[in-house]
């Protein structure tokens, strides 16, 4: 189970809702980022969870959704995308995908890994967490 913290900066009354290090949950892992060029913290996904199609289903046959055909992820979708995602039913293998850090905003911004205790992404002094938990989240 992931948490999610209130983090605050004293000097310049920046405010991020992120989990300070890396979380893992049951359906997908995050990171919280610093993004250098918003200025700002996030959480990255680095791991999403999702229904394997490949596995061999019966006489041969491949499990494949003629409608909607499964499309390989390039991007990473962002934290309250895969937060609020419905769980998959009747899928009984499921497969792992990794996803190198980026910022929500661009692909293009530079990032690095975050964790606290660390300094404010906009003036430099340390940032405080909160001691309760935002958000508690699978």
């Amino acid at each position: 189970m992931g948490r999610s913290y209130l983090f605050e900066c004293s000097k310049c009354g920046y405010r991020a809702k992120v989990s300070g290090r890396a979380e893992r949950g049951l359906n997908f892992a995050v990171q919280t980022v610093l993004c250098r060029d918003c200025k700002q913290l996030f959480d990255a996904v680095t791991r999403l969870r999702v229904p394997d199609t490949g596995k061999e289903q019966g006489f041969g046959l491949r499990l494949q959704n003629v409608l909607s055909p499964a499309r390989p992820l390039t991007t990473p979708p962002n934290f309250e995308a895969v937060l609020n995602r419905l769980p998959f039913k009747g899928v009984r293998h499921y497969k792992w995908i990794r996803f190198k850090p980026q910022c929500p905003v661009s692909n293009y911004h530079r990032v690095e890994d975050w964790n606290a205790p660390a300094k404010c992404p906009r003036c430099g002094v340390f940032m405080e967490q909160s001691a309760i938990p935002f958000r508690l989240w699978e």
